[in-house]
């Protein structure tokens, strides 16, 4: 991991608050699916947050890249971090709980690891990051659970759908730190979801047709918070929190959104997780406090002064 910034109250409660977004769309997700088709809600997620990040492009006057090579970039961040991960995890929502998916989003930084560790000569693997990883894939596994890794019924290919979806993410991380770091991140968000809307738009026409508006308040509401709030201010909002706090504090996020997804889906949705959930996803913690690395700078430095 990056060495980490310190924490202001701010960057906390800011962190925070990006965490109870990004569980809020499990939530969201969840009640959306009961009246639009898959391919129509990763659409309607992906086109909306786009013209909202274009107006604040725009308003903040910062210049519209115009080169095909960028834009080609834009459209295959889009494929890796929204098309598809986005697919695999709201049609595997069809079949798990919202506070599965949660926990199994979870993998995402460890994916992102090793990705990393394979594209990037300074992100080589050391022994903690392996260690973290290692108790990270088993936790993954607990979750999901060893019997159902090898059965094909719906509800284990929606779990292993989700956690395909979490390579994806890793995968898109790593092309944008190759095409895109000399952009302002409200630019690159824009482009990737500009590359996103032009694959799932004719998609959804193509699949579900014509996207109905006979629609539940319900609905209207969980689509509202699931492209504006939960794509396109969250991704303004982690930006922020990346400049305050640096990438190794941003980490903790993935640790608090899990809780928050399950209780909402306990509340809301009546959901319930077996004990394999807690305990996978009490290991994939552990793989990411692991990975992060600090516990370990702090149980050294009390040796040290012992």
């Amino acid at each position: 991991m990056n060495s980490q910034k310190s924490m202001s109250t701010r960057a906390w409660v800011e962190l925070f608050l990006l965490a109870i977004i990004w569980s809020g769309s499990f939530l969201a997700a969840a009640f959306v699916l009961r009246e639009v088709g898959v391919v129509t809600v990763v659409a309607h997620r992906v086109f909306w947050a786009a013209l909202i990040l274009w107006i604040f492009v725009l308003a903040r006057g910062y210049a519209v890249p115009r080169g095909l090579g960028i834009w080609g970039a834009f459209f295959v961040m889009g494929l890796l971090n929204n098309v598809i991960p986005f697919s695999l995890m709201v049609w595997g929502q069809k079949f798990i709980e919202s506070g599965l998916v949660s926990i199994l989003n979870s993998a995402t930084a460890i994916f992102g690891v090793l990705v990393a560790a394979i594209v990037f000569a300074d992100e080589r693997l050391t022994l903690r990051k392996i260690l973290g990883v290692f108790i990270g894939f088993v936790g993954v596994a607990s979750t999901i659970g060893l019997e159902n890794l090898l059965s094909f019924d719906p509800r284990s290919m929606a779990q292993l759908a989700v956690v395909l979806g979490t390579v994806f993410y890793a995968l898109g991380s790593s092309w944008a730190r190759k095409t895109m770091s000399h952009l302002p991140s409200e630019v690159a968000a824009a482009g990737m979801l500009t590359g996103s809307s032009l694959v799932m738009v004719p998609a959804a026409f193509a699949f579900d047709g014509i996207p109905s508006v006979n629609l539940s308040l319900t609905t209207f509401a969980a689509l509202g918070f699931y492209a504006v709030f939960a794509t396109a201010l969250a991704y303004l909002l982690y930006y922020r929190v990346l400049k305050m706090a640096g990438s190794g504090n941003l980490t903790l996020v993935t640790l608090v959104i899990p809780p928050i997804a399950i209780l909402l889906g306990a509340v809301l949705l009546g959901e319930r997780l077996g004990p394999n959930a807690f305990f996978g996803f009490s290991l994939v913690a552990l793989g990411l406090i692991v990975l992060d690395g600090r516990l370990f700078r702090i149980l050294l430095d009390l040796i040290r002064r012992g």
